[in-house]
């Protein structure tokens, strides 16, 4: 079996979904290795939000950011709620899937801050696998 093979399995296995009225959960998990590191992520949809991770070599969960739209005038506004503070990695990234997905997002990363090829690789997977889940909006 090859590696893509097991990935394929791995998510598979590891999504799932149920219905209750209106509200969907979806929950995927997978791991991609870029650059000789390993990177595992997971990702929650729940309504109007979604919540990822994205750990480093291990299951750390890392500092965790809350980013949304606000009003008026439909800026970004990010925060740590646990560790960090906001010039970290991990909230220019949640910052960034706001104006991708629309939605709020909550996003807990362990990526160090010393490395940005590692962060915009993570970043990078993390929006293919959103794309091909369908939960970003359609561009104009």
């Amino acid at each position: 079996m090859s590696s893509n093979d097991v990935e394929i399995a791995n998510e598979l296995s590891s999504r799932e979904q149920f219905d209750e009225g209106e509200s969907r959960v979806q929950v995927t998990c997978f791991t991609e290795v870029s650059d000789d590191s390993t990177l595992h992520f997971q990702i929650i949809r729940l309504h109007k939000q979604i919540y990822a991770w994205i750990g480093y070599n291990s299951a750390k969960f890392g500092h965790l950011y809350a980013a949304a739209s606000t009003r008026p005038n439909n800026t970004i506004g990010v925060t740590a709620l646990i560790g960090g503070s906001s010039d970290n990695t991990g909230s220019g990234i949640a910052r960034r899937l706001v104006l991708k997905t629309g939605l709020n997002i909550v996003l807990a990363c362990n990526i160090p801050k010393n490395n940005p090829m590692l962060e915009a690789n993570a970043e990078k997977i993390l929006v293919q696998k959103l794309i091909s889940l369908g939960y970003t909006k359609p561009k104009k």
